[in-house]
């Protein structure tokens, strides 16, 4: 890994902030984004002082912005000539329907929009750097997924874990069209489950759903254990041909019928 760069989002806690310490001890370049400026330059600090060959930058947005998403891409281009290896990451659940300042359901624009827009806007730059890497982090919640096409962002009824489900099989089929578009362009796409990890995901959810997060956390896994698949994912030489999967603990899985 020690000549590759990799961007990465949603690291300030699991198994983003897993994957981005395990990637610079093996000595690649890495920026990260991080949407709360102290945290990450706390973090900033912790992985300067690993001595391994590797270098780690951040760049500090929020992702459910659009227009930090066109500043992060436009930075990140600025200042360095090659990227490697796209980790789309960031993602939360949210018990009530807010807007972004675009005026997008909050899951939608974090979940979905973020992954698309900021792939899009460095998608040439992977294309000059092949073989290179795009990994979207998804959820077994897809199988729960479902489109209403007249109300994508769910402005008539707003099910939480309804519109979290619907955000991550929006990521399922954003990765499979995206294998469709780069065919030998030298760029993979795959995307993965993490399984049901003890971090700070839930959080911002409400009533039945964060309590039943709080009642299962003992019995979930470890961040180290979650961010396996999306380490192996980014660094393995394994998988650097394979392309238009989605992973769980490491195993090429079917998605949902609907995915497909």
């Amino acid at each position: 890994m020690k000549d590759k760069t990799c961007l990465i989002t949603g690291t300030t806690s699991g198994i983003g902030k897993v994957t981005v310490r395990s990637l610079v001890q093996q000595g690649c370049k890495v920026v990260f984004i991080s949407r709360d400026k102290q945290k990450g330059e706390s973090f900033l600090d912790e992985l300067r002082k690993i001595d391994s060959g590797g270098e780690v930058h951040m760049i500090h947005a929020d992702l459910s912005s659009m227009a930090e998403v066109r500043k992060t891409a436009e930075l990140f281009t600025e200042k360095y000539s090659r990227l490697d290896i796209l980790i789309n990451n960031a993602g939360a659940i949210f018990g009530k329907r807010t807007l972004t300042v675009d005026g997008y359901e909050r899951t939608f624009a974090l979940n979905h929009l973020a992954y698309f827009l900021l792939t899009k806007l460095l998608l040439d730059m992977l294309k000059e750097s092949p073989p290179s890497r795009i990994i979207n982090v998804s959820s077994g919640a897809h199988r729960g997924g479902s489109f209403d096409f007249k109300d994508l962002q769910n402005d008539g009824s707003y099910k939480q874990f309804q519109v979290y489900a619907q955000s991550k099989l929006m990521n399922v089929l954003f990765t499979y069209e995206l294998v469709r578009r780069l065919k030998g362009s030298g760029v993979t796409v795959n995307t993965m489950h993490p399984g049901l990890v003890a971090t700070g995901f839930g959080r911002d959810a409400s009533g039945f759903f964060n309590l039943a997060i709080k009642l299962m956390h003992p019995l979930m896994l470890t961040a180290i254990k979650g961010a396996d698949t999306l380490t192996w994912l980014a660094s393995s030489e394994e998988v650097e041909a394979v392309t238009g999967k989605y992973f769980y603990k490491r195993k090429d899985t079917r998605t949902s019928p609907e995915s497909y």
